[in-house]
């Protein structure tokens, strides 16, 4: 089934340009979406998704109430939610393998569905990310998302497109996104420009995961309300204590996307994540007997491992 707005088959397009001259509503609402201020989001309210993460659940989660995540430059936010049960699910995609994680985030909002009492409803589409970069990779992302979705077999609505050019502004020179961060409500399936202070549980193990080259994964068991994070390899390396030597320009220069458009924490939280690979050389003891960890919300609303 197409890519749908409005009511409307969405066709393939060759840029983004072309997308919102063939629909200027999405181009308009792109606008409204980047005119308002970044809302931040309670932490005991939060479940942060990282980059190469997913998580899903439903408006009866009695622990998640935001689904967020941040730190995007070219790469992209996905929220998709059926109107009807309310599943939603929220995705940060940095192009590692598009064709196989759209799928993915499809599968995991319609089995979610189908398990629901409430069977009417539609499957709407939210996609949030990327700038006019130099080297064009938020735009090839966009085209591989929108193409990705455009394949699948369910119907899906586009109704949030604030990617590439309509998130791009310049300020000192330089092109930067507006929207780093997003929230949806997982109760309403209010889409917002968002702000976070806390991005655990468990922050640089899962950072190492993704640094480490892990594939997209589903991070929440929302039958259970428990944050889960499987057993991940990575291989002992003591070369990569060179680049906590480096001044911030050289590893913004070589571990960024887009090195001028990064947020301020970017080297640091760089140079933590390597911090935790060269203290932990493989991962076999931070999964004893290879089992998952898993964390659960207190009452205080802080993430603690169970």
């Amino acid at each position: 089934m197409p890519l749908l707005s409005q009511n409307k088959r969405i066709e393939r397009v060759n840029s983004t340009a072309e997308l919102f001259s063939r629909f200027p509503h999405l181009k308009d609402g792109a606008q409204q979406f980047v005119s308002r201020t970044a809302e931040p989001v309670d932490p005991k309210h939060l479940l942060y998704i990282q980059q190469r993460e997913f998580a899903v659940t439903t408006p009866a989660d009695n622990s998640v109430s935001i689904l967020g995540s941040d730190d995007a430059t070219t790469c992209h936010l996905v929220v998709l939610r059926h109107t009807g049960s309310g599943v939603t699910c929220l995705a940060h995609c940095d192009g590692s393998s598009t064709w196989t994680e759209v799928p993915l985030i499809i599968n995991a909002v319609t089995s979610s569905s189908s398990s629901s009492t409430v069977k009417d409803g539609r499957l709407e589409l939210h996609l949030v990310g990327g700038f006019d970069d130099d080297r064009r990779i938020s735009h090839s992302l966009s085209l591989n998302i929108l193409a990705a979705f455009h394949k699948q077999k369910e119907e899906i609505h586009l109704e949030t497109c604030c990617i590439t050019d309509m998130n791009d502004v310049i300020k000192e020179g330089i092109h930067r996104p507006v929207v780093y961060g997003i929230g949806v409500n997982v109760k309403t399936g209010h889409v917002f420009p968002a702000s976070f202070t806390c991005r655990g549980p468990a922050e640089e193990l899962r950072s190492a995961r993704t640094f480490s080259g892990g594939e997209m994964v589903e991070v929440y068991d929302s039958a259970r309300e428990l944050v889960k994070i499987d057993p991940c390899r990575w291989t002992p390396n003591e070369d990569m204590a060179f680049w906590l030597t480096q001044d911030d320009e050289t590893i913004l220069q070589y571990l960024s996307t887009s090195p001028y458009a990064e947020p301020p924490h970017f080297v640091h939280h760089i140079k933590s994540t390597i911090q935790f690979l060269l203290e932990h050389p493989t991962a076999d003891a931070l999964f004893p007997d290879d089992q998952p960890q898993f964390y659960s919300r207190m009452e205080d609303g802080r993430w603690k491992r169970v």
